[in-house]
């Protein structure tokens, strides 16, 4: 799914609870437009007419615009004669007929991307019952975006390491210095990857969207392959060590463990970071543990390196 339409099924996704939880007549709201300082209105419910569709709303401008600009919920009890805000919008507010209104921004990372609207067909004050309900509407897009940012952001990261890491075998010589800088660089290279990996391993649970968490996982699948694995590179195994990836069968959450592991994570940390109790961890890490044939967390993380299932 592409992000746009992607970012739209989260932004609908709040109006339906919105207008569930409230009883609100109306609810509708727009993402920022890259590259223009406005926000497009592309999704509507429990209206009656089109008037709203598409409208461009610039930062100061009518209620949604001067949320924008102060970056904070704002409410009119009737918004064709409210003297707080300005009046460009009147004739789409009029043709759905709205009353009382209110707009809260959705604010990712200090950068407003999106307005989120709730209307009544009455001119009433709107409680503060309402208004909180609005605003855990606009966290909840703003969570969203906020993870796909960071999932994006990853990806690109990921991609670019997977085309530079390659690591030499354990245990080789090296002969010059420049040699030997050159593979420092390619360590340092190496960790950023493993660093990678890992925090798109923790993410993936988070991705509503399918296909961008089928998505991670393919790269995470991607990075344990890639050059100076031992799956890539067919290093030998020690005698006793686990076999190939193939027969290594770990579930999602003893990767997601293992993984937090091989970056120095604790069991508390990486309860943490995927949402679990420490204990829950111990007994997924001690269960991939028996699986790969190790007794220790290094030699957990050292075998699932061995057969590819870790970068």
């Amino acid at each position: 799914m592409a992000t746009g339409a992607a970012d739209a099924v989260e932004m609908r996704g709040a109006l339906m609870r919105l207008r569930r939880e409230t009883g609100l007549a109306v609810a509708f709201g727009g993402l920022v437009e890259p590259g223009r300082a406005q926000v497009r209105i592309s999704e509507l419910n429990g209206t009656t007419t089109a008037a709203l569709s598409a409208l461009a709303v610039s930062s100061g401008n009518g209620l949604g615009g001067k949320a924008v600009a102060l970056v904070r919920p704002c409410a009119v009890s009737d918004y064709s004669s409210s003297r707080r805000i300005s009046h460009e919008y009147d004739v789409a507010v009029a043709a759905e007929g709205l009353r009382s209104v209110l707009a809260v921004p959705v604010v990712v990372r200090r950068r407003v991307r999106g307005v989120l609207y709730g209307a009544l067909r009455s001119a009433q004050p709107l409680g503060d019952r309402t208004l909180s309900a609005a605003v855990e509407a606009a966290r909840d897009v703003e969570q969203s975006l906020a993870v796909r940012d960071e999932v994006d952001g990853l990806l690109a990261a990921a991609r670019g390491l997977c085309g530079h890491a390659h690591p030499g075998a354990p245990g080789r010589s090296v002969r010059h210095a420049g040699a030997q800088g050159a593979q420092g660089a390619e360590g340092m290279v190496w960790e950023r990857l493993r660093e990678a990996h890992g925090a798109l391993r923790a993410l993936a649970p988070r991705v509503v969207d399918p296909a961008l968490r089928a998505e991670l996982l393919a790269v995470c699948e991607t990075l344990a392959a890639s050059p100076g694995s031992a799956r890539s590179t067919g290093s030998e195994r020690p005698p006793g060590s686990a076999g190939p990836a193939c027969q290594v069968r770990l579930t999602p959450r003893e990767l997601d463990v293992l993984t937090c592991v091989a970056v120095g994570a604790t069991n508390a940390a990486a309860g943490e970071r995927l949402g679990l109790r420490a204990e829950t961890v111990k007994a997924y890490l001690r269960s991939a543990m028996r699986k790969l044939g190790a007794h220790t967390r290094l030699e957990a993380v050292v075998a699932a390196r061995r057969v590819g299932l870790l970068p």
